[in-house]
């Protein structure tokens, strides 16, 4: 009997010793096939600097330890279900594809589709990356299961937060939040007067308006400015009053909204450090100070999400309390008229939203139709009362636009196709085509070309996409990589002289103040410091740091933890976080990479998180 048991136990043994070799096995091939598709990630795919380098064995010795870990934790002793690995599948493919084709297009300005190394190397990637996130996954998932458990156990509830108090709290977060944006305003007074800044100005003075631009900011913006130039003649003073107005609206909006987190329990630590995050963190100091329309957007776009995690979380509790949907509905029509992007993600979202809380109709389609009729009249009608020209198409035929000038200026196309592009777009326009913008070359469209013979725009573009199917795709992704790419310079205006200086290595931010503003700087050292960070490659050569400022590397964290959400099915935990989303893929159709298109990913970055802990 006991030779018996000791054969079985034997036996036991060497298939535990079989498995763990199997498994050591598989993680070293995946290790050394990583470390070989490595290289498609970085800038030196073809140097010897990395293959021929005792970095590579690190890397590798990296890449074991890791691996070996995840396959251990995510197929030993459990019953494999491969539906688990849909969204780690998709997320680890995702990664890879943006990764290598990133690094090509900051290379070579191309992606070589057909090139048969690139894809093993994606493939390979692909699987390595999919085992990671899985493990990471679980792993915090783990850890958040085990801190709630120890929470619920041992923790204590928290008194409610009376009104009065409350109200005293806001507005010390809104202080605090506002003093950390003074020094910036001193030093880079009268604020940021940028991004077609001048322009929308021009149309209050001049009484000229366009659809170019949101009406509402248009009124907002010139009306201040124009108002305080007619009271004190100076218009450096109307700016600040602009921006020192939206610096304080903007600081009482993120202070709100960490009010709303502490009422779901978030540690009084984290609502410091988020608070600090607020008001120290560049880049929202930037587009706070800024009087391009991203600033407000944000913000708007930010009370929006905080509140539909209330609604989703328990509707009937958030519809019995009116101003919830009042608040819900001017953040949401606010929004849409701040960018008209912003209505494009609202229209796909709504359906969304009403089949998840479809036992809630009732409420919940009238307050999402009323929301929509409220925009279409207030747009409608300021279109109407201000007679503006809504004749422009170039907007929303930026893509198309860059592709077909891609394809006139790289491919030998016949001269009759050519003259019919010529009809839209004149050839001295064609020739200023760039790859990573399009602003110079859809500045010259023929509207009214366009209006008398769509067909023949349309044809002639569907017939050149058939022909140059990777010319198309590489002008689309030349425009739009760095929202998706995180080590690449965000440098889309690289070398255009604006009013006051020429864009260098970078074009981060704009920095400028346009005329009629001027810039009188009373901190000149911070003045200067901002204004590396804009222009120069600065924060850039700073490791890790760097990735704190760029878009792509913000992108994948909120990937990241939506994919966790996906993965372990929180739906209502997810589903606010869709209209950020959609927002977010509405940028990749327009004409340039800049971080103003996507300032939202840093704002509602500590919901993101708070969101995957748990605290909705």
């Amino acid at each position: 009997m006991k030779s018996r048991q000791k054969i079985t136990e034997r036996i036991n043994l060497y298939n535990i010793h079989k498995k763990a070799g199997l498994r050591r096995a598989l993680a070293g091939f995946l290790s050394f096939a990583g470390g070989w598709a490595l290289p498609w990630m970085l800038h030196r795919a073809e140097s010897l600097g990395y293959t021929n380098s005792i970095a590579s064995v690190f890397v590798f010795l990296f890449l074991f330890t890791v691996t070996d870990k995840a396959l251990s934790r995510n197929f030993e002793g459990r019953q494999v279900n491969w539906r688990e690995w849909i969204w780690p599948g998709l997320f680890g493919t995702a990664f890879s594809l943006c990764m290598v084709f990133g690094t090509q297009l900051d290379l070579w300005g191309s992606v070589p589709f057909t090139d048969g190394r690139m894809w093993a190397g994606i493939g390979i990637l692909a699987v390595l990356f999919s085992i990671l996130a899985r493990f990471f996954w679980n792993e915090f998932d783990r850890v958040r299961t085990g801190y709630d458990g120890r929470s619920a156990q041992g923790g204590e509830q928290k008194e409610p937060v009376r009104e009065k108090k409350s109200r005293n709290i806001f507005w010390i977060r809104a202080g605090v939040i506002a003093l950390c944006y003074v020094p910036v305003f001193l030093a880079v007074y009268p604020g940021f007067f940028v991004y077609d800044a001048q322009d929308e100005l021009l149309q209050v003075v001049t009484r000229n308006f366009s659809t170019h631009h949101p009406l509402l900011h248009v009124l907002a913006l010139g009306g201040i400015i124009q108002l305080v130039h007619k009271v004190t003649g100076s218009y450096n003073l109307g700016i600040a009053c602009y921006t020192a107005l939206q610096m304080a609206g903007i600081a009482c909006i993120f202070a709100w909204g960490i009010g709303k987190m502490e009422k779901r329990g978030t540690a009084k630590w984290m609502r410091c450090g988020i608070t600090l995050y607020f008001g120290l963190c560049p880049v929202l100091v930037m587009f706070s100070l800024c009087s391009a329309k991203d600033g407000l957007f944000t913000g708007m776009l930010f009370m929006a999400v905080i509140l539909l995690q209330e609604l989703c979380a328990d509707a009937d509790a958030f519809f019995r309390k009116k101003s919830n949907a009042l608040l819900l509905g001017a953040a949401c029509v606010g929004m849409m008229l701040l960018r008209h992007n912003g209505f494009y993600g609202f229209v796909v979202f709504t359906p969304v939203l009403a089949l998840y809380l479809r036992r809630e109709w009732r409420r919940v389609i009238p307050c999402l139709a009323l929301i929509l009729a409220c925009y279409g009249l207030i747009n409608g009608g300021l279109t109407k009362i201000l007679h503006a020209d809504n004749s422009e198409n170039q907007e929303m035929l930026t893509v198309p636009i860059s592709q077909m000038a891609r394809i006139s200026a790289y491919e030998d196309v016949p001269l009759a196709e050519q003259e019919i592009l010529f009809q839209y777009l004149p050839g001295e326009a064609v020739q200023r085509y760039t790859p990573k913008v399009t602003d110079s070359v859809k500045i010259s469209f023929d509207n009214e070309a366009y209006e008398a013979d769509r067909k023949g725009f349309w044809s002639l573009w569907a017939k050149w996409g058939a022909e140059h199917p990777f010319g198309y795709l590489n002008a689309w992704f030349m425009t739009s990589y760095g929202f998706w790419y995180p080590d690449t310079v965000i440098d889309a205006y690289r070398g255009n002289t604006v009013f006051t200086y020429t864009y260098e290595d970078s074009s981060y931010f704009g920095y400028e103040v346009e005329e009629p503003g001027v810039r009188e700087s009373k901190i000149p050292w911070l003045d200067e410091l901002y204004r590396k960070m804009s222009l120069e490659i600065a924060q850039q050569r700073i490791p890790v740091v760097s990735m704190l400022f760029s878009p792509g590397f913000l992108f994948w964290v909120w990937a990241f933890c939506l994919g966790y959400l996906c993965c372990f099915k929180r739906w209502g935990t997810l589903l606010p976080f869709m209209l950020p989303a959609l927002c977010w893929c509405t940028v990749l159709l327009g004409p340039a990479c800049l971080v103003r298109y996507v300032v939202f990913l840093w704002a509602l970055l500590p919901a993101v998180l708070l969101a995957c802990i748990g605290k909705i």
